[in-house]
């Protein structure tokens, strides 16, 4: 194995360990102060569980990171972003915070990394017919991704270790790309995405089924910030490298992106349709349409994560088609899917209804 391999397995490791090891105390902790969830009419849990799950895998990745990794082409910057959105999920997940109020600290963190790192989306190459961004438009375009893909996050973490699988399988993805073909511009990501598996896989040790803590605000919002980023520099990777997927690197990123996105397309749209506004809570998430099919939590988390290995699968090795042959496929599987996850009741539930 090379000096970058042990390096980045001693990265992943360090993570690994300190997520591993914190997540008691945390649990510990949060019991003595009463730092708890409680069950409510959008959640699936029955009992007072603690929601601090976030720190320690903000901690594993922070400290491996800083540790281990070249913090230039903007991780250093992307650190900078996390230690804000750190604080503002970890008042969420104490006290509870106004939407608007994350809102800001979302803005923060993106500004420092959009410009002091000059992390952005600067072409749509080829989709619609567009190619490069003004930058006015590239910094607005730039700041919606990554907003989107942030609350996308934050809003499929519903069930036991569904979050962290679907955060997993996505930086593992992106990881690997950054290995593979990243050299100076775009190779220490992969450390991004290590440390990032690392903290998450010590943390999901307590978060599956019945899970003893949550990730919390603390941990969805950092999260999804960081694969945002990800994502953005996967995009440019292809632009800027030519390699793996060149121009179709967009419509490769959003099949690798495709539950957590599915998701939260769907839900707006469904609210919207409702008359309702698109941030109000329900459940009609995917994992709640599932779940109401008559399926178990270990099992819905295991078909909404093989489902996005399948997309993934899917983006990667039809990547030649290019982006708008991709991009209607993938608008078709999802309008598929929402129709069967709209239409499909398990028997159970059509016997309730029947009975009723």
């Amino acid at each position: 194995m090379n000096a970058l391999g042990i390096q980045l397995g001693l990265s992943s490791l360090w993570a690994f360990l300190v997520a591993l090891f914190a997540v008691p105390s945390i649990i510990y902790i949060a019991h003595l102060k009463n730092m708890l969830d409680t069950p409510n009419v959008r959640t699936v849990h029955e009992s007072l569980t603690p929601r601090l799950g976030g720190v320690a895998v903000f901690a594993g990745f922070m400290s491996a990171l800083t540790i281990f990794a070249p913090l230039n082409n903007g991780v250093q910057q992307l650190l900078a972003g996390c230690i804000v959105l750190f604080f503002v999920g970890l008042k969420d997940d104490l006290v509870s915070i106004s939407v608007s109020k994350k809102f800001v600290g979302q803005l923060l963190a993106t500004g420092i990394v959009m410009i002091m790192a000059d992390v952005r989306i600067t072409s749509f190459q080829g989709i619609l017919g567009i190619q490069e961004l003004p930058v006015g438009i590239s910094y607005a375009f730039t700041f919606f991704a990554i907003v989107g893909i942030t609350n996308a996050i934050n809003l499929i973490d519903g069930l036991d270790g569904l979050a962290g699988s679907i955060v997993l399988i996505i930086v593992s993805t992106f990881g690997y790309y950054f290995y593979q073909y990243g050299g100076e511009q775009f190779g220490n990501y992969v450390f991004v995405s290590v440390c990032v598996v690392g903290g998450m896989l010590g943390f999901l040790r307590y978060n599956f089924h019945k899970a003893t803590i949550f990730m919390g605000d603390t941990g969805s919002l950092v999260c999804g910030f960081i694969v945002s980023i990800l994502t953005i520099q996967f995009i440019e990777m292809g632009l800027k490298v030519g390699q793996p997927f060149a121009s179709s690197a967009p419509s490769v990123a959003a099949g690798i992106l495709f539950v957590p996105l599915f998701d939260t397309l769907r839900v707006f749209i469904v609210r919207m349709m409702a008359g309702r506004s698109p941030f109000s809570p329900d459940k009609n998430h995917v994992h709640h349409r599932i779940l109401a099919m008559g399926f178990q939590q270990i099992s819905t988390v295991v078909l909404l994560g093989l489902l996005n290995v399948v997309v993934i699968l899917f983006v990667i090795n039809f990547a030649y088609l290019g982006n708008t042959l991709l991009i209607c496929a993938l608008v078709a599987f999802s309008l598929v899917l929402s129709v069967f996850l709209g239409v499909y009741h398990s028997r159970a539930e059509r016997q309730r209804v029947a009975s009723n």
